[in-house]
């Protein structure tokens, strides 16, 4: 017997439900049940309602123009406008209190800038049932959001190319998309997607339940959110749709444990598609990576299924990928112990811990004059936000990921409107010699500012301030009430060297005890030199204190164990905006469960103690050794490391690894002395990239180079001691 084919593949399994998969989905909808996923026949009557008197409106608004324009009474008589749901309502999957995705049809003679972003919006104005109103019409989809009778509503407007738009028009149909613009197109996607996802999905029963639940994971885990760079209702869907047509006849218990199993095998960028991409005479452009170079870039593609063919989940980034996939990853471990009856439902809905999981956080405050100002305000920032994690990729050549979490949070505290974002921190898995690297993002976040203040509904007392704030310097209102943050004793490294337990840390496999140890040794090393030897091999953190501005140094302070290089913000008010926004942020290695991980009661250890080697990148892209910076920039050292070809000795060997190890002294001895092997590391991969020379050298090569360079000018020193004592002996005898 043929197997029946569902998708562009054949599905995975046929298999249906035993008595266990059927009780647990009996328990999966008990749960969702108890969590009220399900909103009240009450709250779905007057949701209709709602829609129905939105409706007339609009159709209302629409004879109003008609008659103008100096139509005739016939045509104002048949003059129409449709009210149609996409999303959640038109999926059947709304939860209660949700928003309201509307689409407003209306005829060819009535436009969206002109008559829905100011007629339109003028009409809403005036009605007490209306508030907080707040036109986006320069977002990817124009949208005009407000609230309704309490409903939260996103409503778009599509002018299609027909004088009269019938009552029982087929958004489904092609016809529709002749003579319209990209935004209409968009516009009417969502409708036409929903539609087709309906059709294509072998049971839509079990398919609502499975949306629903997973859409409800999402929220709790902080991956629910398009706008800033995860997956929205629409990608859901699609996303469960096709694992819907993968297991035709399974079970909502057996489909949230297959949806974790699959996409945590998944190949991306391969996109995830419910039917075959199609073209038709129309024109339009459809997502084709053979074609549209800009399709490659894509790093999660999410296909719809209806023509035009979209990425609809072109926002996610390289960040936001890592995100969705550890909570992927984190599914699909909850699923298995339910399996095994290790754990129940409720396991899976934990929410997650965005403000212990990270070190090192950007904090993004928006203010305004009022609430009103201020709702429109950060619509706005937030929309821009995925920007800010392009840019940091971009800056930091991705080596630094960035977790913007799709919630804000008010300080009600301030006389003033004010909520903030926030976006943690982390580095990605890169080699030993950038393990301790440090980011210098301050131009990167001026640039972000500047993209920020060209907003054409600015209004005095709308400002932005962008910080960096560690972990232990959140604000106590993202915290619920009653919330105790964990503490542990001790100097904590975890995520930025190796891993540590709350009552231990290791740097390098060697005990927090052997590093105090080396701390104290080395301090008594750089005492006991010459002053001008002891200024050149001061840590490179003191150096920067010294030479800080003022304003830096007024802002940063230390951590309880004085160890902490991390540079904290003060109060953010409208009047303190000459602030720094950004000062070398540490941040941590990540790891596999970050809410395993105990909150520390110092955030990071100082990097002069532990070896560590700070690389400030700047906007340009261009790093520097802030250890080697001196001998790197001396013209002598220059002159003699650029345009010289590798060398060889009287034995044939290669020297060129030789003027290596010479361009970085001074600045190892001290390093040979403590065996820092990483930060010399480090900083002979940076010479190699700024000369071009002795690429094909090892490390070991330049590593033994440098120990003997140290010794042989130990010995140089030593016998040129010897001479001048032997030449100080002869003159006294004369």
């Amino acid at each position: 017997m043929a197997m029946e084919q569902y998708g562009v593949t054949k599905p995975i399994s046929l298999a249906g439900p035993d008595k266990i998969d059927l009780r647990r989905t009996r328990e999966l909808e008990k749960f969702m049940f108890e969590a009220k996923l399900y909103e009240s026949n009450e709250e779905a009557h007057k949701r209709e309602e709602v829609l129905l008197l939105l409706g007339q409106i609009v159709k209302d608004w629409v004879k109003a123009l008609t008659r103008l324009r100096g139509y005739s009474d016939k045509m104002v008589e048949d003059a129409n406008a449709l009210i149609l749901t996409f999303g959640s309502c038109r999926l059947g999957v709304n939860c209660p209190g949700a928003d309201i995705d509307a689409l407003c049809v209306g005829p060819s003679y009535v436009s969206r800038e002109e008559d829905f972003f100011h007629v339109l919006l003028e009409v809403l104005v005036e009605m007490d049932e209306v508030s907080e109103l707040q036109p986006i019409p320069d977002a990817h989809v124009p949208v005009l959001k407000f609230k309704f009778h309490g409903f939260s509503i996103d409503l778009l407007y599509s002018s299609i190319s027909l004088l009269v738009v019938p009552d029982d028009l087929d958004i489904s149909h092609p016809s529709v998309l002749y003579n319209v613009d990209e935004a209409t197109v968009r516009s009417l996607n969502g409708c036409r997607v929903a539609d087709q996802i309906l059709r294509l999905v072998p049971n839509v029963k079990h398919f609502r339940t499975t949306l629903r639940c997973l859409k409800y994971w999402a929220q709790r885990r902080g991956v629910y959110s398009n706008v800033i760079g995860f997956l929205g209702g629409v990608n859901w869907a699609i996303l469960v749709a096709r694992v819907c047509q993968l297991y035709p006849n399974a079970v909502p218990s057996m489909l949230v444990s297959r949806f974790f199993r699959v996409y945590t095998q998944w190949r991306w960028p391969n996109p995830v598609m419910l039917c075959e991409i199609e073209e038709m005479e129309l024109g339009l452009p459809v997502w084709d990576p053979r074609k549209n170079p800009w399709d490659r870039t894509h790093h999660m593609p999410i296909i719809t299924p209806s023509y035009p063919c979209m990425n609809s989940s072109y926002n996610v980034s390289t960040s936001t990928l890592c995100v969705i996939m550890e909570q992927f990853e984190f599914g699909n471990k909850i699923c298995q112990e339910i399996d095994l009856r290790k754990a129940s439902w409720h396991t899976l809905f934990e929410p997650y811990m965005f403000f212990e999981s990270y070190k090192n956080y950007i904090q993004v405050d928006m203010v305004s004059a009022d609430a009103d100002d201020l709702r429109a305000w950060k619509g706005w920032v937030e929309s821009r936000v995925r920007q800010l994690t392009l840019m940091i990729e971009r800056d930091t050549f991705g080596k630094l990921l960035c977790h913007p979490y799709p919630h804000d949070y008010v300080d009600s505290s301030k006389c003033y409107a004010k909520c903030a974002i926030f976006m943690g921190l982390q580095r990605r898995k890169e080699g030993a010699e950038e393990a301790f690297q440090q980011f210098d993002l301050r131009a990167t976040i001026e640039e972000f500012k500047q993209s920020i203040f060209v907003y054409s509904y600015w209004k005095p007392g709308m400002d932005l301030f962008v910080s960096h704030v560690p972990r232990r310097g959140l604000p106590a209102y993202v915290f619920s009430a009653g919330y105790v943050r964990a503490r542990c004793s001790g100097l904590s490294n975890e995520r930025l060297v190796g891993t540590s337990d709350c009552g231990r840390s290791e740097v390098n496999g060697e005990s927090l005890r052997d590093t105090r140890l080396k701390r104290i040794h080395y301090s008594d090393v750089v005492q006991t030199l010459h002053p001008s030897k002891r200024q050149s091999l001061e840590s490179p953190s003191s150096r920067r204190r010294e030479s800080s501005s003022p304003e830096v140094d007024g802002e940063s302070r230390s951590s309880s164990t004085g160890s902490s290089t991390l540079v904290e913000s003060p109060e953010i008010s409208p009047d303190n905006a000459s602030r720094v926004m950004m000062e070398r942020i540490p941040v941590e290695s990540p790891v596999s469960s970050p809410e395993s991980v105990a909150t520390p009661t110092s955030e990071t250890s100082s990097s002069e103690h532990l070896g560590v080697e700070e690389v400030t990148c700047s906007n340009e892209g261009s790093c520097r050794s802030s250890e080697g910076s001196d001998a790197s920039s001396s013209p002598e050292l220059h002159s003699d490391l650029t345009g010289t070809s590798p060398e060889h000795d009287s034995n044939g060997k290669r020297v060129s690894f030789t003027k290596v190890a010479e361009a970085l002294q001074p600045n190892t001895t001290i390093d040979m002395i403590f065996g820092r092997r990483s930060a010399i590391e480090g900083r002979v991969l940076q010479q190699r990239h700024e000369t071009g020379w002795g690429e094909q050298d090892s490390i070991e090569q330049v590593w033994i180079c440098s120990m003997d360079l140290s010794f042989a000018s130990g010995r140089k020193k030593r016998r040129e001691g010897v001479e001048a004592s032997r030449q100080s002996r002869l003159l006294n005898g004369l």
